[in-house]
């Protein structure tokens, strides 16, 4: 019975995770996801940490697309970003950007 308690553990928690990772954008998990996951620190910030950083300022998305454009550690104190990620082109970069900012 105890086994069965931890299979059922281990399938549930593998679902959320997949469903937490259905939700973030392709560019998200092919330029980003080795370092950024949505709601857990990683090598870098979780990206609804990111969101509430930005939350309420206007030019949020703005300030994202340079942020990851230049790369950087923005303050987070874990290691420096790469420039573009993993060679993310300028149109991923926005729509990540748009991702992120819009996250609650």
């Amino acid at each position: 019975m105890k086994s069965i308690v931890t299979v059922l553990a281990v399938v549930a928690s593998l679902v959320a995770g997949n469903a937490l990772a259905a939700d973030m954008p392709a560019v998200g998990k092919t330029r980003c996801g080795g370092c950024h996951a949505i709601d857990k620190k990683m090598v870098g910030p979780a990206w609804k940490e990111v969101a509430a950083k930005y939350a309420g300022k206007a030019d949020a998305e703005k300030t994202l697309v340079a942020n990851i454009t230049k790369g950087g550690a923005f303050g987070w104190k874990m290691g420096a970003m790469p420039a573009k990620g993993i060679g993310a082109t300028d149109d991923e970069i926005k729509s990540l950007a748009k991702f992120i900012v819009d996250l609650k």
